[in-house]
């Protein structure tokens, strides 16, 4: 059974270990122990405890950022992969140093494996076609041209003066 002098001895030594860390790192040090996940094709909030001057994201093709405000980012993950990103104050301080992991959000997605060829769907509760890198090229391409018809009809639809359908009677 530990006694209390080998209790306090514990606790010195894990007291001048966090004191040890404390000068090395310097203050405001932020060092993540686990990875900032970012779900594919979504946004993460990150809230900074002092303003950043400067952010460099190691792989702008997996993960971009953009600013909110000087203590608010937003980090959206762009493609599968692993990067990092630094943010650092007015002095070159270090705020964080964080690994950023972009994996895909598997809740309510359904993949159809046919062979080598893989189509993903959305059941949110109905299941739609979904496109995610991977899948089976004409399915894909085949998606993401009936998904841009739509925005640009919709676009259309919303211009001024724009003919909404039959029967339609312009906005006053």
């Amino acid at each position: 059974m530990p006694t209390a002098s080998k209790f306090r001895a514990a606790k010195g030594t894990a007291c001048a270990i966090a004191i040890g860390l404390a000068l090395v790192l310097g203050p405001g040090v932020a060092r993540a122990t686990e990875d900032l996940v970012v779900k594919y094709d979504q946004s993460e909030l990150v809230q900074l405890p002092r303003p950043a001057a400067q952010i460099i994201v190691g792989n702008p093709s997996i993960a971009d950022i953009s600013v909110k405000s000087d203590k608010l980012l937003v980090v959206t993950g762009k493609t599968f992969g692993i990067t990092n990103i630094i943010i650092l104050d007015a002095q070159n301080n270090i705020i964080a140093n964080q690994r950023v992991l972009v994996r895909r959000d598997e809740a309510k997605v359904v993949n159809l494996q046919r062979g080598v060829n893989r189509q993903s769907y959305n059941c949110t509760p109905q299941c739609n076609p979904s496109i995610t890198v991977g899948d089976e090229t004409g399915y894909f391409d085949s998606i993401s041209k009936a998904s841009q018809n739509k925005i640009g009809f919709s676009e259309r639809s919303a211009e001024p003066g724009a003919n909404a359908g039959p029967g339609a009677t312009p906005n006053q």
